[in-house]
């Protein structure tokens, strides 16, 4: 039984990939840490935030369910930014397929 959010295999997923987007992004250009980074790991990590702070409110389905759906739309939002960074060729062709095919398993 899940007691934890923490437990949740979907959040220690969700979490790892924050980790992994953060570091990266710190290589990003200077002028792009502050830009395309900063708002690349704010999506990232919106998505575990998300999942913990539904998983908080579980006793209400819908709740759950709202929150969610809004860690989709973050995770929507990390795809996108990584066809930009991919594009600015500030992501080589193997981390990009790497990160996207991971965020496409949340689907």
């Amino acid at each position: 039984m899940i007691k934890h959010y923490k437990d949740l295999r979907i959040y220690q997923q969700a979490y790892d990939l924050a980790l992994k987007i953060h570091k990266l992004t710190l290589e990003f250009p200077d002028f792009e840490k502050y830009e395309l980074g900063a708002q690349l790991r704010r999506a990232a990590l919106s998505i575990p935030a998300n999942i913990a702070e539904g998983y908080g409110k579980k006793d209400s389905i819908n709740d759950f369910k709202r929150f969610l759906k809004i860690s989709l739309g973050s995770n929507n939002e990390v795809k996108v930014m990584l066809d930009f960074a991919r594009d600015l060729t500030y992501l080589d062709e193997q981390k990009y397929t790497y990160l996207y095919q991971r965020y496409e398993e949340f689907r």
